[in-house]
């Protein structure tokens, strides 16, 4: 199975654990055709549940390295928590120009939303959520006019680190993004795996950490307001615990916790990874292990601009069967 760490640099030293698959061109000319197959598949639409269906049938056709690739990071996600896939059939020449419109979603089943979809789908459940864009499944990453300076998938500005949807109770295991079209000037995705920074935390800071001290708002790309009830930011094994934190929205009870979320943040940074994602690139991270957040970058909003899809997977739906309403794929 070719699944190999990328080069290591002065400046993106925690590359070296990362798993990463780069596609041939004959595996690149099978997804394509995939991709096709599924954009003809009645009724055309990602969310309905007919064409989910055909396209979790259709991902058992995705090349073996590949489905090795995706099987081995589900089993364990390395010390990054990060799979990157490159190689993917989307052209840049052929796509439509960037949206930037508020809440944009791609619900048409399209060459590159098909790809998300049938990658994403072989690594658990795909599901949304109801008070974020719809609960449409494949929800693009675009610059938008109005949510400029935003601490959301909307805004320009440099975007904190976070959990994805921290504050939810039923967050997703994987957060997928597939580059369409990358940003002129270079903007990575930043990362930081808890597995890396742990070693750095003072034990005091640890055990204030897992504690239930810290509460969480509800991001901008929610439509309900709202907060979590208190949690802890660390919990699981003490040696290889998950996090659960957005450094923009999460507060602390008392000044102990808020020092001890300052520790956190200094090691998250100190061990921090930039990939720029390119067309046909796409990345995997789990949701359990990573925080994510984004360089600052100015866009033009021409039809250039940076856009990615985004996918989330959860490995067990059985435990937020009674938020999918008819056991769909949309949480409530």
């Amino acid at each position: 199975m070719d699944v190999t760490a990328g080069p290591a640099t002065e400046t993106d030293a925690p590359a070296r654990d990362r798993m990463r698959i780069g596609l041939t061109p004959q595996e690149a000319t099978g997804i394509a055709a995939l991709a096709e197959r599924l954009s003809r598949t009645e009724p055309g639409a990602v969310d309905h549940p007919d064409w989910i269906a055909a396209a979790r049938t259709a991902s058992c056709e995705l090349p073996v390295r590949l489905l090795q690739a995706v099987r081995a990071y589900r089993n364990d996600p390395g010390a990054d928590g990060l799979l990157l896939i490159s190689g993917l059939p989307i052209s840049g020449e052929t796509l439509p120009p960037t949206p930037n419109a508020p809440g944009s979603v791609e619900p048409a089943a399209t060459g590159p939303a098909a790809i998300a979809m049938l990658i994403g789908i072989q690594l658990g459940e795909i599901i949304a959520y109801r008070d974020e864009k719809g609960g449409a499944l494949v929800q693009n990453v675009v610059p938008v006019p109005a949510l400029e300076s935003s601490q959301s998938n909307g805004g320009s500005v440099s975007l904190e680190f976070h959990t994805e949807n921290a504050f939810h109770p039923n967050r997703p295991d994987y957060v997928g993004l597939l580059c369409l079209r990358p940003a002129r000037e270079g903007v990575g995705t930043h990362i930081a795996s808890i597995r890396r920074a742990l070693p750095l935390l003072a034990e005091r800071d640890i055990a204030v950490l897992r504690e239930p001290r810290f509460m969480t708002a509800a991001p901008p790309s929610f439509n309900s307001l709202g907060c979590s009830s208190l949690h802890p930011v660390l919990s699981g094994d003490p040696g290889d615990p998950d996090i659960r934190v957005d450094f923009h929205a999460t507060s602390a009870r008392d000044e102990e916790g808020a020092r001890a979320l300052e520790g956190l943040r200094s090691a998250l940074e100190s061990v921090r990874s930039a990939p720029e994602l390119g067309t046909g690139e796409m990345a995997f991270l789990d949701n359990r292990l990573v925080v994510h957040g984004r360089g600052a970058f100015t866009p033009r909003y021409d039809g250039s601009d940076r856009w990615l899809h985004r996918v989330f997977v959860h490995l067990d739906n059985r435990r937020n069967r009674d938020r999918r309403s008819g056991g769909g794929a949309v949480l409530v």
